[in-house]
């Protein structure tokens, strides 16, 4: 398994760059799916949400065949087993017995939240740099970690719980600081963020985008350090440059402050170019109805035949021919309020209302994710839901029209189909179900129903 540059995945060669240490291009055609880099993590760190419900070595969440036990000398860190805690134990015993009275102190309490998780993680990696048992795997990974670019600084470097260290490692920390906070991914399963983890193989490979054309997922095994896999979302050509998005394509007016405060760089994508062409975003209107004619004509616009099956429709590519009128919905406010909407309409039973702003979403997910980003498949598979749902719904308050339910289930089998297409690109992640299992189940149900076999249709949340 890669840990290094001297140890390249077959699908990849180096070439140079103008502005990053190198990048990584592909040998020869890579098709959808597959997965270009398998890396171990060199430290993961847990988010406090987890703390108690997952394994803080494997990740891995607590359930009815695993136990969570906690370390008897921190009382902070919980493992799945002995295994996972005589793995963690080389460089967790550098500062177990210590943590306590660190995190309980002023200098560690007066930090803001996402300080304290940097104060933590360098706590981890200084720790994994010390250990007795760095093995020659590991000892690559630092290689390979020492060997990227350093962000760009901003104040002193965070915090650590004390511990001993070597002299090479006290003179290196500085180094190590410069490095971190640049070179961190958040870890996530199923699309949602556990933990922060160091992968530097994967750091020093893969540049940044926000139209990628690969995308990480992490695999989570118990007893076993968290993997990170790269994988293609579309045929990637070859000497085509592999990239991934260190941040949220969909932070739109915040994604390039990002990258130049947190990486050092300007992202020049032609997603980011169009941006910058625009100028000042224009405001949103306020009245609910011309915010509704806003979301119709987003609609005809992405999708113009109307039909969210036509083949013709390409995520990531209309956003360079937005036309004048539609630039304000580009102000991040916006997409937040159409998922929001969708969600507390699907969730409150206002169905139909969610189906017509979900199609707001998926258009907006047109614009600014690219070809088979996995969080449009989620999005999907939640329209299916949720118009599998409003035909629930409807057989409740005993409905009569059978071509409106005949079309909510048509529609449902499309947003199933073309969900399950981008979601098996991407593939499974973390924990186990989800996504995978939440489509096989509602093809079963919507099958069963074609069969006439459901003389009482179940609702989604009954499954």
């Amino acid at each position: 398994m890669p840990s290094s540059l001297d140890e390249l995945p077959a699908h990849v060669r180096l070439e140079s760059h103008p502005t990053a240490c190198n990048k990584a291009v592909a040998v020869s055609n890579v098709s959808p799916g597959s997965v270009i880099l398998d890396v171990p993590s060199m430290v993961v760190l847990l988010l406090p949400s987890g703390k108690g419900h997952r394994c803080d070595f494997c990740l891995c969440s607590e359930a009815s065949t695993v136990r969570l036990a906690r370390c008897a000398g921190c009382a902070s860190y919980w493992y799945c087993g002995t295994q996972c805690q005589s793995l963690h134990w080389g460089s967790h015993k550098k500062y177990c017995k210590r943590l306590a009275s660190f995190t309980a102190s002023a200098d560690f309490q007066c930090l803001e939240e996402h300080e304290k998780l940097a104060a933590l993680l360098h706590t981890h990696l200084i720790a994994e740099i010390s250990s007795n048992v760095l093995c020659d795997a590991r000892a690559k990974q630092l290689s390979t970690f020492m060997s990227l670019l350093p962000g760009p600084q901003h104040g002193s470097p965070p915090i650590a719980c004390p511990m001993s260290v070597s002299v090479e490692v006290h003179q290196s920390l500085e180094a190590l600081f410069s490095r971190s906070g640049n070179n961190n991914f958040a870890v996530h399963s199923h699309l949602t963020t556990i933990a922060h983890g160091i992968f530097p193989l994967a750091s020093r490979l893969f540049n940044h985008s926000c139209l990628p054309n690969a995308a990480a997922r992490y695999v989570i095994r118990q007893g076993q350090p968290v993997h990170m896999e790269v994988v293609a979302l579309r045929q990637i050509n070859a000497s085509e440059e592999i990239c991934i998005s260190y941040v949220d394509p969909a932070l739109i007016e915040s994604r390039q402050q990002i990258t130049h405060f947190t990486y050092g760089f300007s992202c020049t994508c032609p997603s980011c170019n169009f941006i910058n062409t625009i100028g000042a975003i224009p405001p949103l209107p306020v009245s609910e109805a011309a915010l509704a004619d806003l979301d119709n004509a987003l609609q005809r616009f992405c999708i113009p035949s109307g039909d969210i099956d036509d083949h013709t429709l390409l995520a990531g590519s209309a956003l360079q021919v937005l036309p004048k009128n539609l630039h304000c919905v580009l102000h991040e406010g916006y997409l937040s309020r159409l998922t929001d909407t969708f969600s507390e309409s699907s969730h409150e039973g206002s169905y139909r209302v969610a189906l017509n702003v979900g199609l707001s979403v998926f258009a907006m997910y047109l614009l600014i994710y690219p070809t088979n980003y996995p969080q449009i498949g989620m999005h999907l598979l939640e329209m299916a839901k949720t118009a599998w749902n409003a035909v629930i719904a409807a057989d409740h308050d005993n409905e009569q029209d059978v071509p409106a339910k005949t079309s909510l289930l048509k529609r449902a089998q499309i947003y199933l189909d073309l969900s399950s297409k981008i979601i098996k690109v991407f593939g499974s992640e973390g924990d186990p179900g989800g996504p995978l299992e939440e489509l096989a189940v509602l093809e079963n149900l919507l099958r069963e129903d074609e069969r006439s076999q459901l003389p009482v249709r179940k609702a989604w949340y009954d499954q």
